[in-house]
């Protein structure tokens, strides 16, 4: 029941909902919808957000072969292709204005992770050898202007100079190294390895690999570092528990892509750990995970992407473990999910964050620059292939 009810949502609210987001004016897709569902039209338009549309449009398209699909897929293509790649520095920018310029040029590992990472899946869906070129030329360009004798740098201007990474910081802390990045890497290495099985990628996805064991992973507590400065010396405690629970089933998919038998058993052992922490300290009496632990005061917010990767992560876990209990787990998140997440209203789609009270912050936008159809969409293809 669970996996009829989660193609419904996909096919007949969520691609509908942002096939109406497509801007054949200027290109792209409209970058922000306001809480209370007013357009801009005139909005920035951001890179991640069309990355991301471009990575859900190619894989639902191989999901459902749906032709039509992967017609958005293309629009969405063109225009990561013809205004979001900086050709004469490298990379992609942060931000375009709603016509397709450079709003901000700014250079972020993960934000050209998440090109390769859509790109890469493009090639898969279209056979478009051109996509597959850019995703080489993306991930060149991360090897040779990222990384340090500890890894991967990931805020940069322009051309390449270190600058302050305000835009993956938070919680007041400024962070130099973030596990978020090196989850996305991973993510987007798995992908264009997958396409090509190029063996120099296979060597960085290792890499990334064992900085997520070795470094970031905590085994007194089965719980992953979030913030680093340069060396990897950690910056404050907070536990992401959101992250946490979508690196399981990453870390398992790279390691399936990779073909690693060795590294298959290590991550699996360890991802399932991880998944009972998380199952174990983080599902709310109402079924919801909550958002993160800082210091000793956890925050009950129940984000959209977190209840979504919760579904995945504790599928995978069950997959994996044969545990019934990840599997109830799972189905008791997306019963919250129809009863709280999903938006209701017409010409709307999922909440972005609901209070530990059940009220929707109508402070958060129901599309931007960040709030895009990647995790429940993503979450939506998993259950169908999955279960």
């Amino acid at each position: 029941m669970m996996k009829e009810e989660v193609k419904q949502e996909l096919t007949s609210h969520i691609i509908p909902f942002w096939n109406k987001l497509r801007d054949d004016e200027n290109g792209g897709f409209y970058g922000y919808l306001s809480f209370d569902l007013e357009l801009d039209r005139k909005a920035d338009k951001g890179v991640i957000l069309h990355s991301r549309i471009l990575w859900f449009y190619s894989n639902a398209y191989m999901t459902l072969k749906d032709e039509s699909l992967l017609d958005y897929a293309k629009h969405a293509y063109e225009f990561i292709k013809d205004h979001c790649i900086d050709y004469e520095f490298g990379g992609v920018y942060w931000m375009m204005d709603y016509k397709g310029q450079p709003a901000d040029t700014m250079k972020h590992t993960y934000n050209i992770a998440f090109a390769i990472y859509a790109l890469s899946s493009y090639y898969r869906a279209s056979g478009d050898r051109h996509a597959l070129e850019l995703a080489y030329r993306l991930f060149d360009d991360i090897e040779k202007n990222t990384l340090d004798e500890y890894g991967y740098q990931e805020a940069f201007d322009r051309q390449w100079n270190l600058v302050d990474n305000e835009a993956l910081s938070e919680n007041g802390l400024k962070a130099d190294k973030t596990m978020n990045s090196i989850l996305h890497l991973i993510e987007a290495y798995t992908e264009l390895y997958l396409a090509d099985h190029n063996e120099k990628v296979g060597e960085r996805l290792k890499f990334q690999l064992g900085q997520m064991r070795d470094i970031v992973y905590t085994p007194e507590t089965n719980a992953l570092k979030v913030f680093f400065d340069t060396k990897f010396g950690l910056v404050g405690d907070i536990h992401s528990f959101g992250h946490d629970i979508e690196a399981t089933w990453l870390m398992d998919r790279a390691c399936d892509v990779l073909g690693d038998e060795e590294l298959k058993k290590q991550f699996a052992e360890m991802d399932l750990k991880i998944s009972h922490n998380i199952q174990n300290i983080a599902i709310d009496t109402d079924g919801a995970l909550m958002n993160e632990r800082e210091n000793d005061k956890i925050d009950h917010t129940r984000v959209w992407w977190v209840q979504a990767e919760a579904i995945v992560g504790f599928i995978n876990a069950y997959q994996h473990s044969g545990e019934e209990s990840f599997l109830n787990s799972a189905k008791g998140v997306w019963e919250y999910v129809k009863r709280e997440i999903i938006d209701p209203r017409e010409g709307s789609e999922w909440y972005s964050e609901i209070s530990g009270e059940h009220i929707p912050h109508d402070y958060k936008e129901i599309v931007g620059a960040w709030k895009c159809p990647y995790h429940n969409g993503r979450m939506c293809m998993e259950v169908i292939n999955r279960l």
